[in-house]
């Protein structure tokens, strides 16, 4: 069911435009060429019916703008430390849900802008449960358990996220497509820490599991019937850590105890109007130090808040 990204390569379309088209021309009188003949082989050659929707989590430190100079230069290396901590939560707690992921795709299906930047996954749940490791990851490094020392000399941390899913490609080593455009701007219009979804991730989950709020209910079980995991390796359901969503929802001490989805507005895309959703989640999760295994400690933490604010 895994469908490749498309991707475009700079010489092949080079090539297109040189058969097609002149490179530059001069002449004393300019006129508007017949660009039929180009128009059909770079819609050939791109085929838009072949773009696969993925999953895009944008992350965005929240008033980076307001750090002094220093934290603003100390806050880039921290964001690399505390993504890849997310990355290691994902892979070692979550995994039938990233069994398909190592730690160098996640690192190459990055986009970084310094103070956050753009992560691309193959579905809004991946997407999902990556925001919730690297809240967690947030908090403990906000409550002092995590680089203490620079934890005091930076201060505490709070981001803001994004979640889109639409058409992506790659290009010239890097991504582009209407899910990072859609996602970059629901981040800019966002005033508040919140975790705001677009339509087609709403739309998503709605047909997936009948809704985000199911979340809260659900179990691993039953997220391996959703279409997509069809065809992922069952037996890291039972053989496998997974925490976020485990196997038992009705005695549930750890993971998603409440989803709440509420429509908060609007936003334009080009031409296109986008319903945007404000989610916000609690999760209680056990964490411990990478020393001291044994010394475990249990913390709710909260993705997104209540605040409905339009955007």
């Amino acid at each position: 069911m895994e469908n490749q990204v498309k991707k475009l390569h700079y010489d092949e379309l080079l090539e297109i435009l040189r058969h097609y088209d002149t490179e530059s021309i001069f002449d004393k009188v300019n006129m508007i060429p017949d660009s039929e003949d180009l128009q059909e082989a770079i819609s050939e050659y791109i085929n838009l019916r072949s773009f696969v929707r993925r999953s895009v989590l944008g992350i965005d430190i929240y008033r980076y703008g307001l750090f002094k100079h220093l934290e603003q230069v100390l806050i880039p290396p921290l964001f690399k430390i505390l993504f890849e901590k997310a990355i290691r939560l994902c892979l070692e707690n979550n995994q039938f849900i990233f069994q398909r992921y190592t730690k160098e795709k996640i690192e190459e299906s990055f986009i970084s802008t310094g103070d956050g930047g753009f992560v691309i996954f193959d579905t809004p749940l991946h997407s999902l449960f990556f925001a919730i490791n690297f809240e967690m990851v947030i908090r403990a490094y906000n409550s002092y358990h995590l680089y203490p020392k620079l934890r005091n000399i930076i201060g505490s941390l709070s981001l803001r996220y994004a979640i889109s899913y639409d058409t992506i490609f790659h290009f010239d080593n890097n991504f582009y497509g209407s899910a990072i455009i859609n996602n970059a701007r629901i981040l800019d219009k966002d005033t508040l820490n919140r975790c705001l979804i677009d339509q087609q991730t709403y739309d998503w989950f709605l047909i997936s599991i009948d809704g985000l709020e199911n979340l809260q209910v659900l179990t691993i079980n039953d997220i391996a019937n959703i279409y997509d995991f069809l065809d992922y390796n069952r037996i890291l359901l039972t053989e496998g850590n997974n925490e976020i969503l485990d196997n038992n929802a009705a005695n549930r001490r750890t993971g998603i105890i409440n989803s709440d989805i509420l429509k908060v507005g609007q936003i334009q895309s080009k031409e296109t109007s986008i319903n945007i959703y404000n989610l916000h989640l609690q999760v209680t999760m056990q964490v411990f130090s990478d020393r001291k295994v044994e010394s475990k400690r249990t913390i709710t933490v909260s993705l997104g808040n209540l605040n409905t604010s339009g955007i």
